[in-house]
């Protein structure tokens, strides 16, 4: 039980006792606690972003593009690439933005209508987020099937052999595994995310029976 659930239950229990305690500095703690989860949202998703930039120098997509001599190829994820990160740039501003509203706001209205606004931008940025593993993935199977020479003996099957077949089989695959990695990304934002959401959404319940 944290210090708000103490406070609630001694005020209730007698409040001759606690006729110090008001309203006011119930607000104060919701406040201070929306702030801290908003700011941990903030912290995580730069973190996040600079894990996947990482990533992504250490693992160069242009070295595998060219030893699959797929240099056609390479525009199109550049593209991507570069439109996936002002998307996310774009996002962790928000994220900030949201912050900085929260640390500052003294009404009990615009301080649920900020925690309403952040929990809905960080639904966004998940599912956009998971989108973008799901496009990805899929990408990188159709350059894998088109450029990668190991995968001659599938052309061949399907040019020669029982064609529908095989597409179907192959394309039943990719989508399982697809949907495998991003369910495991599903769980993982579920976890770093979710915990975080569901007290910001406890906070602004009892912002609401504040307000009422």
């Amino acid at each position: 039980m944290d210090e708000l659930d103490l406070l609630k239950k001694a005020w209730k229990k007698d409040t001759h006792s606690f006729e110090q305690v008001s309203e006011t500095e119930i607000y104060k703690m919701l406040h201070r606690k929306s702030s801290s989860i908003v700011k941990w949202i903030l912290i995580i998703s730069v973190l996040e972003f600079a894990v996947w930039a990482g990533v992504n120098i250490l693992f160069n997509a242009d070295d595998a593009i060219k030893s699959l001599h797929a240099e056609s190829f390479s525009v199109y994820l550049k593209i991507l690439t570069y439109i996936n990160y002002a998307v996310v740039l774009w996002f962790i501003y928000s994220f900030y933005r949201n912050y900085a509203k929260i640390s500052t706001i003294t009404s009990t209205k615009q301080l649920m209508q900020d925690i309403l606004k952040t929990r809905k931008t960080v639904q966004y940025y998940v599912w956009y987020n998971l989108s973008m593993i799901f496009v990805s993935t899929i990408l990188g199977f159709i350059m894998a099937f088109v450029y990668n020479p190991k995968m001659e003996a599938l052309k061949y099957k399907i040019s020669h052999e029982n064609g529908y077949e095989t597409i179907t089989i192959t394309v039943c695959i990719i989508l399982a595994i697809t949907v495998l990695f991003v369910g495991l990304f599903w769980l993982i934002y579920r976890l770093l995310y979710g915990i975080l959401l569901r007290k910001l959404h406890a906070n602004y319940k009892e912002l609401k029976k504040i307000d009422l």
